[in-house]
């Protein structure tokens, strides 16, 4: 029904280098936006755009949730509509802004000494000593791993930025036990079960996580991300400015 808005969505997208993710993002927030006003392309206003997101609001949806609407509608508006958009008028929710759960480095230790799968405690041991975003781990190829400078090489990169970040000692050797427990993968670094072609996805890695952290009697609510505070912290505690 919208695969011509899409498509035009999709283009503006491409031009500015975009990732698919972010595309279908767009494109699901305003389906659901012209599913709602059920109004011709060229009668929208941006106060149909104002009535959505109140109802949206109204609906009790996480700010999270609701800001995703309001960055697909506003790419629409501004990028393929050519039409005005005043942020003050359509202002983004505001997140409440709590602290984020650290983990102790005796907790790091007791979360990779109860994960008896090589692979989980490679994948967790990497995460935590570069920083690495959960996506950024999956898409690790072994030439990504500097064993002479002790660095890992982040490529593509949130918001397509490459950049190097740490790799630790203890890191180093339990990787290269992997490596060659593993047949020694020489492109994607993490590969799945029975599927050597096929790179680890996401959410086994946010379950292979949840599922350490129950056996190391961590009852915090982890996620990948948290072993991402965790190396910031560490590092400030050792007095490394960022």
């Amino acid at each position: 029904m919208y695969d011509e808005i899409f498509s035009q969505i999709t283009n503006a997208a491409n031009k500015r280098n975009l990732r698919d993710s972010t595309i279908h993002a767009y494109c699901t927030s305003v389906a659901h936006f012209l599913k709602y006003t059920d109004k011709p392309i060229d009668a929208l206003t941006t106060d149909d755009v104002d009535t959505f997101l109140i109802q949206k609001r109204l609906s009790g949806i996480s700010p999270e949730t609701y800001n995703h609407y309001h960055s697909g509608i506003r790419f629409f508006y501004k990028k393929v509509l050519k039409m005005n958009w005043d942020d003050d008028d359509i202002p983004r929710m505001k997140r409440d802004r709590s602290l984020p759960i650290v983990l102790t480095k005796a907790e790091i230790s007791a979360i990779l000494d109860a994960t008896p799968n090589l692979k989980h405690k490679a994948m967790i041991a990497t995460m935590y000593s570069g920083g690495l975003r959960v996506s950024e781990v999956t898409h690790l190829h072994y030439e990504d791993i500097s064993r002479t400078n002790k660095t890992i090489h982040i490529r593509d990169g949130k918001s397509r930025f490459d950049r190097y970040t740490l790799l630790a000692d203890r890191t180093l050797e339990i990787l290269t036990e992997y490596w060659f427990a593993y047949n020694k993968p020489m492109e994607a670094l993490f590969i799945q079960k029975n599927k050597p072609h096929n790179r680890i996805t996401q959410s086994a890695v946010q379950q292979y996580l949840r599922n350490t952290c129950k056996k190391a009697g961590i009852s915090k609510h982890i996620s990948p991300h948290t072993l991402r505070h965790a190396f910031a912290t560490h590092l400030l505690e050792n007095g490394v400015e960022f």
